[in-house]
């Protein structure tokens, strides 16, 4: 467990009681619930935890404001998508759909950090901006290549399709199809993506990064090349958010401008790790899963509250379902108030308190 953990363990009874009802829940998550929605939502969780990982390796460990991320996350999703799109689909089109977005995606994190990070922090998450906005655009209007506006749906390998059964009898109540094969390859990639980030943060290199963050002054003065550090961050960050992009491209079995390069998805992540906390890779955990369920399930409860309050009408109309982004909101400054450095830095601060 020390290995595998890299020796940063929760420390906290708390946290690591929900890190483990969190890794239980989504690894059980075929045979503790049914329909399609709750898997979905899992498969969600799963991937956006490295998601918001892989970005608070620049934002919270190494002090880097970076927009482009959602610009990797789509890269990855098209390599896949268009790969199997492109023809019967195979493994062999999928790893060559994976590995040339992931040289995509080197290149373009090598070119923007050569030319971005040598500027000041305000010019560089502009920069980053445009260019995560000119890539959407792109997408959208090559709509003979990526689909455009539309997207593209594919079909995947024999063994991921729905039909496919790897068990006769059914397990725990569930049959062992397809789906039920890709959502535990998006577990398990999820699971191996973030422990490789933590290990990342919890090396040397990692430490480096820390002291670039609190004073890079300092970091220069003391032999660190700053630049280098920065940029190697910036690449490795961006080449986990590809892969990411690419499993939820696998389990979507669709890919579009929308769902994998928009801005919502970017206010998605940094929601998410201030919510979680910033420079805590548990916080993505924490975070991505609140969130997620909050975008998922509040918009429900919210019906079932405003039903049962029928006969208060000014409560059942504070509750209607149309007004879920609002209490949304609401709870994200509550969240913000009470847990300024996230869920996962208030939990650690108040061990070392006690």
């Amino acid at each position: 467990m020390k290995q595998i953990l890299s020796d940063d363990f929760p420390r906290n009874r708390w946290l690591a009681l929900i890190l483990v009802a969190i890794f239980l829940g989504l690894a059980c998550a075929p045979f503790i619930t049914s329909g399609a929605r709750p898997l979905n939502t899992a498969a969600t969780i799963c991937v956006y935890i490295v998601l918001v990982a892989s970005y608070d390796l620049l934002l919270g460990y190494t002090g880097i404001v970076s927009f482009a991320h959602t610009m990797f996350f789509g890269i990855g999703a098209y390599g896949i998508g268009l790969a199997l799109a492109g023809g019967t689909p195979t493994w062999g089109l999928a790893a060559m759909g994976l590995l040339a977005a992931l040289l995509v995606t080197l290149v373009l994190a090598l070119i923007v950090g050569l030319f971005a990070l040598r500027v000041r922090a305000i010019f560089y998450a502009m920069i980053t901006l445009a260019v995560a906005s000119s890539f959407a655009v792109l997408a959208s209007q090559l709509s003979d290549f990526t689909g455009g506006e539309d997207g593209k749906t594919f079909s995947v390998p024999a063994l991921l399709s729905p039909a496919y059964r790897l068990f006769e009898a059914e397990i725990f109540g569930r049959v062992v199809d397809g789906k039920v094969i890709t959502y535990y390859i998006v577990f398990i990639g999820s699971a191996l993506l973030f422990l490789f980030l933590l290990r990342v943060v919890n090396s040397p290199f990692g430490r480096v990064l820390q002291a670039i963050r609190e004073n890079d002054f300092r970091a220069e003065a003391l032999g660190y090349r700053t630049v280098y550090y920065r940029i190697l961050a910036n690449c490795i960050a961006a080449l986990v958010a590809a892969m990411a992009g690419a499993l939820m491209a696998l389990w979507l079995r669709y890919v579009g401008p929308k769902t994998m390069l928009s801005f919502e998805v970017m206010t998605d992540i940094l929601l998410i790790v201030v919510i979680g906390g910033m420079g805590t890779m548990y916080g993505a955990v924490v975070g991505a899963t609140l969130f997620i369920l909050a975008q998922n399930y509040l918009k429900s409860l919210m019906g079932v509250a405003s039903s049962s309050l029928a006969d208060v009408p000014l409560l059942a109309s504070a509750l209607h379902p149309d007004r879920w982004m609002l209490w949304l909101g609401v709870l994200f400054v509550v969240s913000i108030y009470f847990f300024p450095a996230g869920i996962v830095g208030k939990l650690r601060g108040a061990t070392k308190a006690g």
